[in-house]
């Protein structure tokens, strides 16, 4: 399964004209990433994406803001390790996602309620120059550890989706080819071949 992770900087035409194509081909899910905006910048953008992912009924997950989940009324969240460490859970009714970038990472963050993990990055990746990949053996690792879904992040590409599947993990994260791609519609598609397109939520 797809999950769209979003980065307004990289999309050569209007933001939310390129979120409309994505969620039109309907991917399992759109993460409004977008680090560098202020809370209420954040949120005035995520109300403009709720409006089109809901009218496509994609799912949207709020990236680091819970406030701006809540007030949306929205079902989803994700944060990094650190974050979630301190994320008082029982406070919020969030089905929380965590990044995680270790075998033990991926073991504490089920341990403390996390609904599913992105692991990575799998593949070099330009959102990582210099760092090197994890591999396809970290992921068969996290998958082997944690009961919970398991997504793989970086460098994910059309030609690799089906090792990514065998090694465990229940879908994918992509992000530069999906605010970049020439048809982002085209995009969702091709990715949904490998059977990942079911409309059941996993978390």
């Amino acid at each position: 399964m797809l999950i769209c992770v979003t980065n307004r900087k990289l999309c050569q035409e209007d933001f939310l004209d390129r979120i409309y194509k994505l969620a039109q081909a309907r991917p399992y899910a759109v993460m409004l990433r977008e680090k560098d905006l202020d809370l209420l910048e954040y949120e005035q953008l995520a109300w403009q994406v709720k409006e089109i992912c809901d009218s496509f009924e994609v799912l949207l997950i709020i990236h680091q803001n819970s406030a701006v989940a809540e007030k949306l009324k929205l079902t989803h969240l994700h944060l990094s390790m650190p974050a979630f460490r301190s994320y008082k859970k029982g406070e919020s009714n969030l089905l929380v996602g965590v990044s995680v970038h270790s075998v033990a990472e991926a073991e504490e963050a089920q341990a403390l309620g996390a609904a599913y993990v992105v692991a990575g990055h799998i593949y070099t990746t330009d959102c990582k120059k210099g760092i090197p990949p994890k591999g396809l053996s970290f992921l068969r690792q996290v998958c082997q550890v944690v009961s919970i879904s398991v997504f793989a992040i970086g460098g994910v590409a059309r030609n690799n989706v089906k090792d990514i599947l065998k090694s465990g993990a229940k879908g994918f994260c992509v992000m530069s080819e999906a605010m970049t791609c020439n048809d982002p519609a085209m995009l969702v598609q091709e990715f949904a071949k490998d059977k990942l397109h079911a409309r059941q939520l996993l978390f």
